[in-house]
């Protein structure tokens, strides 16, 4: 059964990202197509190549997985506890609850869900004991954390912008021209970023079962598919190949209500704004990813957006709909870990 279990996990931990990319593709593409720098389905297309180059960068040239070296210790092992069952049942809240936010159009976040979900799997099968709180609280924290970096990095960046562009006297209509270019690159970084953010969050969840299950029963799994521990060495090719090519693909799939709401709901967007949310965002993913913290690049990118349309004044930006992103923001964990322990509740007995 645990075999089973283990395969079960490995197959949702691909979907969870395939629905995460076409969640999380508004991220990356939003502001290129409401520009219309881009068609929607090139935004996609441009967005899912550069989503699978984030693959080739954290492997060859960061040369670790942090942010799943993060994930892979929310559960904690311990006697009596069932880890692969809490991983599956948390991997099903978090699909649900994506599911269900991707229908109504509420960009929340992929990476708080998860986080929620197998706390809650966690919690309900043996208390908090099972869950490493401290990290947990950390994510938490930057729930508030992440979109203030973008927010300030998106207000000082449009800032400059403008100051350099008065500087070289450039004509508005050959602005929005050079900006335009200027977005395609600065999209090309927000999609890695998201790329080695989002997927390495699966890479963790993976690892963590494939360990529980090599450790309970050494020798049953072959090498290819066995690990001992977390470490850069022991993380398979295939699983960060895995993760990596279903987000790309999941963000081929588009996006297309949260689109709306990323696009135009928060504020206006124009070449030169869509460039500096950009970058902003991209700039706070890295600085997470290097710390190793699981972010959400939903709440990054609003923060951004939030923070160039605040340039204007602050009635540019629409408080009403940012009210309404945080609300969401503020109950993905708690909601997932509530839909994670019913359903371990009602399911646990299956297995």
């Amino acid at each position: 059964m645990e075999f089973y279990i283990l395969i079960a996990i490995i197959v949702l931990a691909a979907a969870f990202d395939f629905i995460n990319g076409f969640h999380d593709a508004a991220n990356s593409i939003a502001t290129v197509v409401t520009t219309r720098v881009l068609t929607p389905t090139q935004a996609v297309l441009w967005a899912a190549g550069f989503n699978f180059v984030a693959f080739f960068i954290a492997k060859f040239i960061i040369g670790e997985f942090g942010v799943a070296d993060t994930v892979a210790k929310i559960v904690v092992p311990g006697e009596g506890i069932n880890i692969l069952v809490i991983i599956l049942i948390g991997l099903l809240a978090s699909i649900i609850w994506n599911l269900i936010t991707w229908w109504f159009g509420i960009p929340s976040s992929s990476s708080h869900t998860l986080i929620g979900s197998l706390s809650g799997a966690a919690i309900a099968a043996a208390g908090l004991d099972a869950v490493h709180i401290d990290t947990v609280l950390v994510i938490a924290a930057f729930i508030f954390v992440a979109p203030l970096i973008g927010m300030v990095g998106g207000f000082i960046i449009t800032l400059i912008t403008m100051y350099v562009s008065k500087w070289v006297k450039v004509k508005p209509h050959q602005a929005d021209n050079w900006f335009k270019l200027f977005q395609l690159v600065s999209s090309a970084f927000l999609s890695i970023t998201h790329g080695l953010n989002d997927s390495q969050k699966e890479i963790g969840v993976i690892s963590c079962a494939l360990i529980a299950y090599t450790v309970a029963n050494p020798g049953d799994l072959p090498e290819w598919m066995a690990m001992t521990e977390f470490t850069t060495e022991q993380v398979h090719d295939w699983i960060p190949i895995l993760c990596f090519t279903a987000i790309a693909v999941g963000t081929m799939s588009g996006g297309w209500k949260i689109m709306k709401t990323m696009g135009n709901k928060i504020t206006k967007i124009a070449p030169m704004e869509g460039f500096c949310a950009q970058a902003a965002g991209s700039i706070t993913l890295f600085i997470t990813e290097s710390l190793h913290i699981p972010v959400s690049t939903t709440h990054v990118i609003s923060g951004s957006i939030m923070g160039v349309g605040a340039t204007k004044r602050t009635s540019a930006v629409r408080w009403g709909v940012t009210i309404d992103l945080l609300t969401a923001w503020l109950l993905t964990i708690p909601v997932s870990a509530t839909l994670a322990a019913l359903l371990y509740f009602l399911l646990h007995g299956l297995f």
